[in-house]
């Protein structure tokens, strides 16, 4: 394997580490805080914008929409060097990097223009209506409600687990469309505004916050939304969600990376100097995490390698599933090394804070712990991610 990038390439990560020099907005103006990911502060509006004007937002589209048609490993290089600085290219990643690259994928010209451009430069938030009480991971369960009514849908139902919404323009919500297909067939996805009559969004907290609020309950109550919103072809939802998915996917494994890495580095500068340091059973497991990072980098850059050459695999399936169950492996060896006083020390974060950083880079270990079940479950279960790795890379049966 050829660890090196060829030199035009490399040019690239060189111009955009210099943008980024020249562009990163001060430390000192870089709040407030978001506080759901669909919360966009000012500072953070203008710097994606910017990223869009510049064509680093999405490099691999044209640049009417905030790229610059740059080939995959152009684009693997900016995503790389925006994860080892630590920076995001949107504080609303759902909409940005699910939401606006669906609607770019799926959409007419004009939606394109109403929806995907507004939101890639950060004028409006979207959030992702998939999950239901029951069709979690289950997608093709989901049983929200779309009649059409003239020229318009009439929306029935109750999203959940839908991240930001309460602080969303809009909300890229799948919905049933004919009930008497098969699962997988007669689902459709609409963009339904989030100040439309009869749609009720009510935040909740979680184990790890109860301040700053992401999750949502999402209640359609006869919602009537033009049929003029409707993404790609109507019963055709299940192609949309698996490009939705497909684009969820590819971006969580530099992040999972990027756990793996700050885990590394953060329990070793915590316990440098201590006993514990040398206790065998603390360097076996830590010897383990140092490899499954190297791994996953490794097998990364093969996935990245194979699609620029136009080799299609499930090892994104592979990617996804090494990286949150690693990470989550971490967090939790990380804790019983520790001992309950880190348990009982919710408050104290296990990494600097860094006003770039999600929250769950700013957390304590046991925060971080449990918030790692939801990287389990986000862009499929680690579940689903082994039946398609049993069925499409190994072969085995259904």
């Amino acid at each position: 394997m050829n660890l090196t990038f060829p030199p035009e390439v490399e040019a690239v990560r060189a111009e955009f580490a210099a943008w980024l020099d020249e562009n990163l907005p001060p430390a000192d103006t870089t709040f407030p805080r978001a506080l759901s990911s669909a919360d966009v502060p000012p500072w953070a509006r203008e710097f994606q914008a910017a990223m869009f004007d510049a064509g680093w937002l999405l490099p691999g589209q044209p640049p009417e929409f905030g790229g610059r048609n740059a080939p995959l490993l152009e684009q693997f290089v900016i995503e790389d060097e925006l994860m080892h600085r630590r920076i995001y290219h949107s504080f609303n990643p759902q909409g940005v990097s699910i939401i606006a690259a669906s609607i770019l994928m799926f959409g007419t010209p004009e939606q394109k223009q109403r929806w995907a451009v507004p939101i890639l430069r950060a004028e409006i938030t979207a959030a992702l209506g998939m999950s239901e009480p029951n069709a979690g991971s289950d997608l093709a369960g989901l049983r929200t409600r779309a009649v059409i009514d003239g020229d318009e849908f009439v929306v029935n139902g109750q999203k959940v687990w839908t991240s930001g919404a309460h602080d969303a323009d809009i909300i890229f919500t799948f919905v049933r469309t004919d009930p008497d297909a098969p699962k997988h067939k007669g689902l459709s996805a609409v963009v339904v505004p989030t100040d439309t009559a009869g749609v009720t969004r009510r935040p909740f907290g979680s184990i790890t916050s109860h301040d700053d609020l992401d999750f949502n309950e999402v209640f359609f109550d006869d919602a009537r939304v033009p049929v003029a919103n409707l993404i790609g072809d109507l019963d055709q939802g299940w192609r949309v969600a698996t490009g939705a998915l497909g684009e969820e996917r590819a971006m969580l494994w530099l992040s999972q990376y990027e756990r793996l890495e700050d885990a590394t580095v953060n329990f070793a500068n915590q316990v440098r100097g201590t006993a514990i340091a040398d206790d065998p059973l603390t360097q076996d497991w830590y010897g383990k995490l140092l490899i499954d990072a190297m791994a996953l980098r490794l097998l990364g850059y093969r996935t990245v390698a194979e699609s620029a050459r136009g080799k299609q695999s499930a090892q994104q399936s592979i990617l996804k599933l090494l990286g949150s169950e690693a990470a989550q492996a971490a967090a939790l060896n990380a804790l019983e090394t520790l001992g309950p006083d880190i348990v009982l020390d919710r408050d104290r974060p296990s990494t600097p804070h860094n006003p770039w950083h999600l929250d769950v880079y700013t957390e304590s270990w046991f925060n971080r712990y449990v918030r790692s079940f939801a990287m389990t479950i986000a862009g499929g279960t680690s579940e689903i991610q082994r039946n398609i790795i049993g069925e499409h890379v190994l072969g085995l049966p259904r």
